[in-house]
């Protein structure tokens, strides 16, 4: 049976609560965050597990750092695993849409499945899912808000976040 641990930490988005298995990071789920799972599965409270990740998202925040580089122990299909691969090579301060993922993965017609994995991005921020936008340009369904992905691209590409979209 894995062991599984959490932590919260603050953040200049709210909450951040991160999960780890067999002290691995595995989950990073925000406060209000649409599709969260049950606190129950969060694991016992413990920060051991979570030194260099909450180092490494400390050092973003304050725009130290624009790629992690932590260990991850992502839970998905394979199909999920490939697109939040590509996710993690989209340069921070920039954007892609989920067609030019779907194109960069070889399935060009698969926009609409590259937004549900995207969607199922485990682990927001490290695996920045929340740089995919729409084909028009426009800010598209993000499972921390539309707003908190509007301050992240905005924080990222060094705008205010009311000048974007």
């Amino acid at each position: 049976m894995p062991t599984v641990q959490h932590t919260v930490i603050d953040s200049p988005y709210d909450a951040l609560t991160l999960v780890a298995v067999d002290g691995v990071l595995s989950r990073i789920h925000m406060t209000g965050q649409r599709h969260r799972p049950p606190e129950e599965t969060f694991g016992e409270p413990d920060p051991r597990p979570f030194g260099e990740a909450i180092r490494q998202l400390d050092a973003y925040f304050a725009g130290e750092l624009t790629t992690f580089e932590l260990p991850l122990k992502l839970i998905g299909t394979p199909f999920q695993l490939r697109v939040w691969e590509q996710l993690c090579l989209i340069p921070y301060g920039e954007t892609r849409t989920y067609g030019e993922l779907a194109e960069a993965l070889g399935s060009p017609g698969a926009s609409r499945a590259v937004g549900l994995a995207n969607g199922k991005n485990p682990v927001s921020i490290v695996v920045p899912c929340h740089r995919v936008i729409g084909a028009s340009g426009s800010l598209t369904g993000y499972g921390g808000g539309l707003g908190r992905k509007q301050r992240l691209l905005a924080f990222e590409s060094g705008a205010e976040p009311d000048s974007l979209f």
